[in-house]
């Protein structure tokens, strides 16, 4: 059966300095319309971008792009989708929301209520508002957010600790469903010799401990530079990516040791180099619903380490790397762990292929699909 499926997120490819959601939703879209379906993305124009930065888009999916009047960091008010739901929403069997704090998702789905076209909801993780804005996204769930997961035929979780929060919110068992992110292997086919990331850096040959994702007090970047200051003068810490302006990057630099450096963002075969010349990566996320980063270092042989507040830290215990509690103590230890235990390392490195290659998205794209059809048959 092959189904006409609307994929509705703020943001989308190729605006990769939005984090993991951006990469995440494009490989949904791409995968679910090489197995034929018919997949359209209806998101927001955010501006300018280098197409050097982004590459060639997929010419399987169409995505529809719609002008932002107002902005508020990703959340935009954009009149168009109004009549884009006018027009075309009848053409589509099920549409699928991703996160919750935005005007786009909730627009479409009064109209698909309206229409009885079913729809699901993912909430990336922000289901439970955190560390920035809290005020004003418990105002926005209690105006908006509620009558959407409530209209929601099925709400999708990417973990297991995602899942459990939304059912101790009251949210049924049976709206319920869990499905994890993927990864391309293909992208990790061909890595970068080592050596090239090092060397732009001006590293050396030292240990190598990357952060990768955005610049933001809830990725933990404050508590990982304070414990990094501990573990040692011959570890280099490299935290890649863009600034939230959440005021983190700020706060890292003034607690930032000699050894911490902020190179930017790096996409493509850039991040490939950094990922390959890294000794670990750590994600210190206060919270995370599943850890798109830690996927990638593992698929590129890199062992990781997580705090137990995020969604792939099953996965990763004791199997590919540590899983620590989400305090600087936690963390040290950790980073202590890795870097002084060569033999540790090379154990975790060892098992990375055989994790990578659970981690296609193969079995989340045919879940999805499977969703999809059992919304449209009720």
């Amino acid at each position: 059966m092959r189904v006409r499926i609307l994929e509705v997120t703020q943001v989308y490819y190729p605006y990769l300095e939005k984090g993991g959601p951006v990469a995440t939703v494009r490989a949904l879209a791409v995968h679910l319309a090489a197995r034929g379906n018919q997949v359209t993305v209806l998101t927001v124009d955010l501006g300018p971008q280098d197409p050097a930065v982004a590459g060639p888009d997929n010419d399987r999916v169409e995505v529809v792009y719609l002008p932002a009047w107002l902005r508020y960091r990703t959340a935009t008010l954009s009149p168009g989708v109004v009549r884009f739901c006018s027009r075309r929403l009848a053409e589509f069997d099920v549409v699928h929301i991703h996160g919750l704090y935005d005007l786009l998702g909730v627009v479409v789905a009064r109209f698909c209520r309206r229409r009885g076209i079913p729809y699901v909801v993912e909430p990336l993780g922000a289901f439970q508002p955190r560390v920035r804005s809290v005020r004003k996204k418990r105002l926005y769930h209690w105006a908006a957010g509620r009558r959407l997961l409530q209209g929601a035929a099925r709400i999708v979780a990417t973990s297991e600790h995602e899942r459990m929060e939304l059912l101790g919110a009251g949210i049924p068992a049976d709206k319920l469903v869990l499905r994890r992110n993927g990864l391309d292997l293909s992208e990790f086919e061909d890595l970068p010799e080592r050596g090239a990331f090092r060397d732009r850096l001006d590293i050396g040959d030292g240990p190598l401990v990357l952060f990768l994702g955005r610049i933001s007090f809830v990725k933990g970047l404050d508590l990982l530079v304070e414990a990094f200051a501990g573990v040692g003068e011959s570890a280099s810490l490299a935290i890649v990516g863009p600034d939230d302006r959440d005021g983190c990057l700020e706060a890292i630099r003034r607690g930032a040791v000699e050894r911490v450096t902020l190179p930017g963002p790096l996409y493509g075969k850039e991040k490939l180099e950094a990922l390959v010349d890294a000794d670990l990566l750590v994600l210190p996320s206060r919270y995370e619903s599943f850890g798109n980063a830690a996927a990638e270092a593992i698929a590129c042989g890199t062992p990781v380490l997580v705090t137990d507040q995020c969604g792939i830290a099953p996965l990763v215990k004791d199997r590919v790397g540590l899983v620590v509690p989400c305090t600087v103590e936690g963390i040290r230890h950790g980073l202590t762990r890795l870097l002084h235990v060569d033999s540790l390392r090379q154990v975790l490195r060892a098992r990375c292929p055989g994790v990578a290659r659970e981690l296609s998205w193969d079995e989340p794209v045919a879940t999805m699909e499977d969703i999809y059809k059992t919304v449209c048959a009720h």
